[in-house]
């Protein structure tokens, strides 16, 4: 587990620099430049993140039992990673209702995926990581949404049809997941199929 710990660390910790050291951030912006910051926090995400999926399937090799979920917590799992292909969809669907409402998509559809796999998963390296991103998410959203309030930050209503294709391409990349890639890419397959 050490590895995907090492890898949590570095993600999230990328990830983190604007909730625990915003004037770090933007003084590095200030001497890298734009283009030098995103190459390094890129970089550093990247190595995370192959040290993530890397350390996972180790842990999964050597896995803890903690509980043993009950069936039906699969399908509540189902319902939420649903959502949360929706809400991911609407952080990069521009002029679409559900942005306009609830302002950080990306972020709430974290929270959904990582709720959802920790209903479902009773192992030790399910928890610890699906955990870890549900923390972060959580603080993540509540410094986003702190800092919309100190900037005044506005945002535009949205319109129907950017809405309707939200919610369709959302949907149709849970279903192409749920009932393919999800088996392909980590052996599990969420309907038994």
């Amino acid at each position: 587990m050490t590895v995907m710990l090492l890898g949590l660390f570095l993600f999230l910790g990328a990830h983190s620099s604007r909730i625990v050291a915003e004037p770090w951030r933007q003084q590095t912006i200030a001497r890298l430049g734009p283009n030098g910051w995103k190459g390094t926090y890129s970089a550093v995400s990247l190595v995370g993140l192959v040290l993530i999926v890397w350390g996972f399937g180790l842990a999964r090799a050597q896995s803890v039992l903690l509980w043993m979920p009950p069936v039906w917590t699969r399908h509540v799992a189902s319902l939420l990673v649903l959502v949360a292909f929706v809400l991911v969809t609407a952080a990069y669907v521009p002029g679409n209702a559900l942005k306009a409402w609830l302002h950080h998509p990306m972020l709430l559809g974290v929270k959904s995926w990582a709720f959802a796999h920790l209903l479902a998963n009773g192992r030790l390296h399910d928890v610890v990581l699906f955990g870890a991103f549900l923390l972060w998410a959580v603080l993540a959203f509540r410094a986003a949404r702190a800092r919309d309030r100190a900037s005044g930050a506005v945002y535009p209503s949205g319109r129907g049809m950017p809405t309707v294709v939200t919610v369709v391409v959302g949907v149709l990349g849970w279903a192409l997941f749920a009932f393919w890639a999800h088996r392909l890419l980590f052996g599990v397959a969420p309907f038994g199929a």
